[in-house]
Protein backbone atom coordinates (compact mmCIF):
# COMPACT_ATOMS: atom_id res chain seq x y z
CA UNK A 1 0.00 0.00 0.00
CA UNK A 2 1.02 3.63 -0.36
CA UNK A 3 1.26 5.29 3.14
CA UNK A 4 1.62 8.25 4.23
CA UNK A 5 2.56 9.34 7.52
CA UNK A 6 1.85 13.00 8.70
CA UNK A 7 3.28 15.45 11.19
CA UNK A 8 6.24 13.00 12.22
CA UNK A 9 8.19 16.21 13.44
CA UNK A 10 11.42 14.87 14.09
CA UNK A 11 11.24 12.19 11.79
CA UNK A 12 11.53 9.42 14.43
CA UNK A 13 9.29 6.68 13.26
CA UNK A 14 11.98 5.71 11.00
CA UNK A 15 14.45 4.75 13.89
CA UNK A 16 12.32 2.58 15.81
CA UNK A 17 11.74 -0.82 15.92
CA UNK A 18 8.21 -0.97 14.68
CA UNK A 19 8.65 0.75 11.16
CA UNK A 20 10.21 -2.26 10.09
CA UNK A 21 6.60 -3.87 10.16
CA UNK A 22 6.46 -1.18 6.93
CA UNK A 23 9.27 -2.88 4.61
CA UNK A 24 6.70 -4.12 2.19
CA UNK A 25 4.41 -1.00 1.88
CA UNK A 26 5.59 2.29 0.05
CA UNK A 27 6.07 5.23 2.71
CA UNK A 28 6.62 8.85 2.64
CA UNK A 29 6.56 10.27 5.90
CA UNK A 30 6.31 14.64 6.25
CA UNK A 31 8.29 16.05 9.19
CA UNK A 32 5.94 18.96 9.24
CA UNK A 33 2.54 20.15 9.87
CA UNK A 34 0.16 21.21 6.83
CA UNK A 35 -3.39 22.59 8.27
CA UNK A 36 -4.79 23.66 5.05
CA UNK A 37 -6.91 20.93 4.01
CA UNK A 38 -6.57 21.49 -0.17
CA UNK A 39 -2.90 21.66 0.18
CA UNK A 40 -2.62 18.62 2.36
CA UNK A 41 -4.79 16.57 -0.18
CA UNK A 42 -2.19 17.44 -3.24
CA UNK A 43 0.65 16.88 -1.07
CA UNK A 44 -0.86 13.15 0.14
CA UNK A 45 -2.92 12.30 -3.01
CA UNK A 46 -1.81 8.84 -3.77
CA UNK A 47 -2.40 7.66 -0.51
CA UNK A 48 -4.10 4.44 -0.05
CA UNK A 49 -3.59 5.06 3.63
CA UNK A 50 -2.84 7.57 6.30
CA UNK A 51 -1.06 7.07 9.48
CA UNK A 52 -2.25 9.70 11.84
CA UNK A 53 0.38 11.21 14.55
CA UNK A 54 -2.37 11.49 17.69
CA UNK A 55 -4.35 14.56 17.02
CA UNK A 56 -1.77 16.95 15.23
CA UNK A 57 -4.00 16.51 11.78
CA UNK A 58 -7.90 17.43 11.84
CA UNK A 59 -9.43 15.08 9.35
CA UNK A 60 -12.85 15.99 7.94
CA UNK A 61 -14.84 16.04 4.48
CA UNK A 62 -12.94 19.25 3.01
CA UNK A 63 -9.55 17.05 3.34
CA UNK A 64 -11.43 13.59 2.23
CA UNK A 65 -12.98 14.58 -0.91
CA UNK A 66 -9.56 15.18 -2.19
CA UNK A 67 -8.38 11.53 -1.51
CA UNK A 68 -9.59 9.55 -3.82
CA UNK A 69 -7.32 6.83 -3.39
CA UNK A 70 -7.68 6.90 0.31
CA UNK A 71 -8.76 3.28 1.97
CA UNK A 72 -7.61 3.27 5.51
CA UNK A 73 -6.80 5.76 8.49
CA UNK A 74 -4.50 4.38 10.64
CA UNK A 75 -3.98 5.90 14.39
CA UNK A 76 -3.94 4.96 18.17
CA UNK A 77 -6.45 6.01 20.87
CA UNK A 78 -9.36 8.51 20.49
CA UNK A 79 -10.39 10.39 17.31
CA UNK A 80 -11.85 13.57 18.45
CA UNK A 81 -9.91 15.19 15.74
CA UNK A 82 -11.48 12.74 13.23
CA UNK A 83 -14.66 13.31 11.22
CA UNK A 84 -16.17 9.69 11.40
CA UNK A 85 -19.28 9.98 9.34
CA UNK A 86 -17.37 11.55 6.87
CA UNK A 87 -15.19 9.13 6.79
CA UNK A 88 -18.04 6.36 6.26
CA UNK A 89 -19.30 8.94 3.21
CA UNK A 90 -15.92 8.54 1.28
CA UNK A 91 -15.55 4.90 1.88
CA UNK A 92 -12.93 5.17 4.00
CA UNK A 93 -12.01 2.74 7.21
CA UNK A 94 -10.39 4.22 10.49
CA UNK A 95 -8.89 1.65 12.76
CA UNK A 96 -7.98 2.87 15.81
CA UNK A 97 -6.83 0.76 18.78
CA UNK A 98 -8.29 1.84 22.17
CA UNK A 99 -5.69 -0.44 24.19
CA UNK A 100 -7.83 -0.96 27.11
CA UNK A 101 -6.54 -1.41 30.39
CA UNK A 102 -2.38 0.00 29.42
CA UNK A 103 -2.05 3.45 30.15
CA UNK A 104 0.39 6.14 28.84
CA UNK A 105 2.81 5.82 31.47
CA UNK A 106 4.99 8.63 29.62
CA UNK A 107 2.05 10.84 30.65
CA UNK A 108 2.02 10.07 33.88
CA UNK A 109 5.71 10.75 34.29
CA UNK A 110 5.26 13.87 32.59
CA UNK A 111 2.66 14.84 35.27
CA UNK A 112 5.32 13.82 37.98
CA UNK A 113 7.57 15.86 36.10
CA UNK A 114 6.43 18.84 35.77
CA UNK A 115 4.90 18.27 39.58
CA UNK A 116 8.81 18.53 40.75
CA UNK A 117 10.06 20.95 38.60
CA UNK A 118 7.74 24.05 39.60
CA UNK A 119 8.04 23.01 43.21
CA UNK A 120 11.27 22.61 43.48
CA UNK A 121 11.74 25.65 40.65
CA UNK A 122 13.92 23.17 38.32
CA UNK A 123 14.03 25.57 35.02
CA UNK A 124 14.49 29.11 37.30
CA UNK A 125 17.26 27.38 39.10
CA UNK A 126 18.60 26.15 35.81
CA UNK A 127 18.56 29.34 34.06
CA UNK A 128 20.14 30.72 37.03
CA UNK A 129 23.24 28.90 36.96
CA UNK A 130 23.96 28.80 33.39
CA UNK A 131 23.05 33.01 33.48
CA UNK A 132 26.50 32.77 36.07
CA UNK A 133 24.46 33.20 39.16
CA UNK A 134 23.60 30.97 41.99
CA UNK A 135 20.34 29.98 43.68
CA UNK A 136 17.84 31.75 41.96
CA UNK A 137 14.70 31.01 45.01
CA UNK A 138 13.12 28.69 47.49
CA UNK A 139 11.48 25.59 46.66
CA UNK A 140 8.54 23.77 48.12
CA UNK A 141 8.43 20.01 49.35
CA UNK A 142 6.27 17.92 48.70
CA UNK A 143 5.65 15.36 50.89
CA UNK A 144 2.85 15.61 53.50
CA UNK A 145 1.04 17.97 50.48
CA UNK A 146 -2.73 17.39 48.77
CA UNK A 147 -2.59 16.02 45.29
CA UNK A 148 -6.39 16.20 44.15
CA UNK A 149 -6.42 13.85 40.67
CA UNK A 150 -9.53 14.75 38.25
CA UNK A 151 -10.58 11.92 36.67
CA UNK A 152 -10.43 8.54 37.91
CA UNK A 153 -8.81 6.34 34.76
CA UNK A 154 -5.55 4.80 34.03
CA UNK A 155 -3.17 7.64 33.61
CA UNK A 156 -4.80 9.09 36.56
CA UNK A 157 -4.14 5.80 38.90
CA UNK A 158 -0.74 6.03 37.44
CA UNK A 159 0.39 8.99 38.32
CA UNK A 160 -1.30 8.13 42.28
CA UNK A 161 0.92 5.43 42.77
CA UNK A 162 3.90 7.90 41.74
CA UNK A 163 2.88 10.80 44.10
CA UNK A 164 2.42 8.00 46.79
CA UNK A 165 5.79 6.64 46.75
CA UNK A 166 6.90 10.44 47.50
CA UNK A 167 4.81 10.81 50.14
CA UNK A 168 1.71 12.85 48.55
CA UNK A 169 -1.34 12.13 49.47
CA UNK A 170 -3.57 11.64 47.06
CA UNK A 171 -7.80 12.45 46.95
CA UNK A 172 -9.77 12.39 43.83
CA UNK A 173 -13.10 14.16 42.22
CA UNK A 174 -14.73 12.63 39.01
CA UNK A 175 -17.95 11.66 37.01
CA UNK A 176 -20.12 10.23 39.03
CA UNK A 177 -19.57 7.39 37.62
CA UNK A 178 -16.21 7.74 38.24
CA UNK A 179 -16.49 8.86 41.95
CA UNK A 180 -18.42 4.89 42.17
CA UNK A 181 -15.51 3.78 41.25
CA UNK A 182 -12.88 5.13 42.88
CA UNK A 183 -15.33 4.41 46.52
CA UNK A 184 -15.86 1.13 45.33
CA UNK A 185 -11.55 0.63 45.24
CA UNK A 186 -11.49 1.94 48.82
CA UNK A 187 -9.46 5.59 47.87
CA UNK A 188 -9.98 8.70 49.37
CA UNK A 189 -12.79 10.76 47.15
CA UNK A 190 -13.23 14.43 48.11
CA UNK A 191 -16.43 15.87 49.84
CA UNK A 192 -17.82 17.73 47.42
CA UNK A 193 -16.51 19.69 44.31
CA UNK A 194 -15.61 22.81 45.88
CA UNK A 195 -14.20 20.83 48.69
CA UNK A 196 -11.42 19.02 45.91
CA UNK A 197 -10.50 22.33 44.45
CA UNK A 198 -10.33 24.37 47.86
CA UNK A 199 -8.15 21.08 49.86
CA UNK A 200 -5.92 20.08 46.76
CA UNK A 201 -2.27 21.65 46.66
CA UNK A 202 -1.95 20.52 43.50
CA UNK A 203 -4.68 19.44 40.99
CA UNK A 204 -3.78 17.32 38.03
CA UNK A 205 -6.27 17.16 34.85
CA UNK A 206 -6.75 13.48 33.81
CA UNK A 207 -10.04 13.43 31.44
CA UNK A 208 -10.77 12.34 27.96
CA UNK A 209 -11.66 15.44 26.20
CA UNK A 210 -15.25 15.03 24.67
CA UNK A 211 -18.59 17.35 23.94
CA UNK A 212 -19.53 16.39 27.34
CA UNK A 213 -16.50 17.33 29.28
CA UNK A 214 -15.34 20.52 27.01
CA UNK A 215 -15.34 23.15 29.63
CA UNK A 216 -15.70 20.98 32.55
CA UNK A 217 -13.17 23.09 34.83
CA UNK A 218 -14.73 26.53 35.44
CA UNK A 219 -13.55 29.87 36.73
CA UNK A 220 -15.25 29.59 39.67
CA UNK A 221 -13.35 25.68 40.10
CA UNK A 222 -9.94 27.99 39.72
CA UNK A 223 -11.07 30.67 41.65
CA UNK A 224 -11.54 27.77 44.77
CA UNK A 225 -7.86 26.68 44.51
CA UNK A 226 -6.07 28.05 47.74
CA UNK A 227 -3.42 30.68 47.43
CA UNK A 228 -0.06 29.27 45.71
CA UNK A 229 -1.73 25.88 44.76
CA UNK A 230 -0.42 23.96 41.21
CA UNK A 231 -3.15 23.15 38.34
CA UNK A 232 -1.31 20.71 36.25
CA UNK A 233 -2.80 20.10 32.90
CA UNK A 234 -1.09 16.80 30.96
CA UNK A 235 -4.48 16.21 29.26
CA UNK A 236 -6.29 18.67 26.93
CA UNK A 237 -6.69 22.34 27.07
CA UNK A 238 -10.28 22.22 25.67
CA UNK A 239 -11.06 20.56 29.86
CA UNK A 240 -10.72 24.20 30.79
CA UNK A 241 -12.84 27.08 29.85
CA UNK A 242 -11.38 29.20 27.27
CA UNK A 243 -9.01 32.16 28.80
CA UNK A 244 -10.47 30.74 32.69
CA UNK A 245 -6.86 29.50 33.77
CA UNK A 246 -5.34 33.06 31.43
CA UNK A 247 -7.47 35.02 33.53
CA UNK A 248 -6.48 33.09 37.69
CA UNK A 249 -3.03 33.27 36.60
CA UNK A 250 -2.52 36.77 35.52
CA UNK A 251 -4.22 37.31 39.49
CA UNK A 252 -0.57 36.07 40.61
CA UNK A 253 -2.50 33.75 42.53
CA UNK A 254 -2.28 30.22 41.70
CA UNK A 255 0.61 28.36 39.65
CA UNK A 256 0.35 26.28 36.86
CA UNK A 257 1.95 23.37 34.48
CA UNK A 258 0.29 23.23 31.09
CA UNK A 259 1.44 20.12 28.37
CA UNK A 260 -1.56 21.24 26.11
CA UNK A 261 -3.01 24.20 24.27
CA UNK A 262 -5.93 25.49 22.41
CA UNK A 263 -3.61 26.27 19.29
CA UNK A 264 -0.83 23.64 18.42
CA UNK A 265 1.74 23.83 17.60
CA UNK A 266 1.51 26.84 19.90
CA UNK A 267 3.65 29.56 18.39
CA UNK A 268 2.59 32.95 19.68
CA UNK A 269 5.73 33.61 22.24
CA UNK A 270 3.70 36.22 23.89
CA UNK A 271 1.15 34.31 24.79
CA UNK A 272 0.31 34.56 28.38
CA UNK A 273 0.78 30.71 29.26
CA UNK A 274 4.21 31.11 27.81
CA UNK A 275 5.46 34.12 29.36
CA UNK A 276 3.76 34.14 33.20
CA UNK A 277 6.64 33.36 35.66
CA UNK A 278 3.85 31.32 37.34
CA UNK A 279 3.62 28.94 34.60
CA UNK A 280 5.61 26.08 33.19
CA UNK A 281 4.67 25.31 29.83
CA UNK A 282 6.40 22.29 27.96
CA UNK A 283 4.80 21.49 24.22
CA UNK A 284 2.79 18.55 24.39
CA UNK A 285 5.66 15.90 25.22
CA UNK A 286 3.29 14.41 27.57
CA UNK A 287 3.50 11.39 25.46
CA UNK A 288 7.03 12.31 23.62
CA UNK A 289 9.17 9.32 24.15
CA UNK A 290 10.90 6.75 22.35
CA UNK A 291 9.12 4.10 24.08
CA UNK A 292 5.64 5.38 24.03
CA UNK A 293 5.88 5.86 20.31
CA UNK A 294 7.65 2.41 19.66
CA UNK A 295 4.41 1.28 21.02
CA UNK A 296 1.87 3.31 19.58
CA UNK A 297 3.05 2.85 15.97
CA UNK A 298 3.36 -1.19 16.97
CA UNK A 299 -0.40 -0.99 16.66
CA UNK A 300 -0.80 1.33 14.01
CA UNK A 301 1.26 -0.67 11.63
CA UNK A 302 -0.23 -3.69 12.35
CA UNK A 303 -3.44 -2.32 11.38
CA UNK A 304 -2.14 -1.36 8.10
CA UNK A 305 -0.83 -4.89 7.81
CA UNK A 306 -4.30 -6.32 9.04
CA UNK A 307 -6.09 -4.27 6.39
CA UNK A 308 -3.92 -4.94 3.27
CA UNK A 309 -4.33 -8.76 4.23
CA UNK A 310 -7.95 -8.41 3.74
CA UNK A 311 -8.78 -8.89 7.42
CA UNK A 312 -8.86 -5.26 9.08
CA UNK A 313 -8.42 -4.83 13.29
CA UNK A 314 -9.95 -2.55 15.51
CA UNK A 315 -12.42 -0.85 13.28
CA UNK A 316 -14.59 2.01 14.42
CA UNK A 317 -16.80 2.65 10.94
CA UNK A 318 -16.75 -1.05 10.33
CA UNK A 319 -19.85 -0.77 8.05
CA UNK A 320 -17.07 0.36 5.33
CA UNK A 321 -15.48 -3.00 5.66
CA UNK A 322 -18.94 -4.76 5.10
Amino acid sequence: MKVHILDDWFDTLKTLPCFEKLRTHDVTIWTDHEPDPQRLAERVADAEALVLFRERTKIGADLLKGLPNLKLISQRSVYPHVDVPACTDHGVLLCSNMHAGAPSYAAAEHTLALILASYRQIPQQAASIRAGHWQSGVGRTLRGRTLGLYGYGRIAKAVASYAQAIGLNVQWWSSEEGRARATADGVKVADSREAFFATSDIVSLHVRLKPETRGIITAFDLSQMQPRSLLVNTSRSGLIVQNALEAEIAKNRIFAAVDVFDTEPLRQVDHPLLTHPNVLPTPHIGYVTEDEFDLQFSDIFDQINAYAAGDPIHMINPEVWG
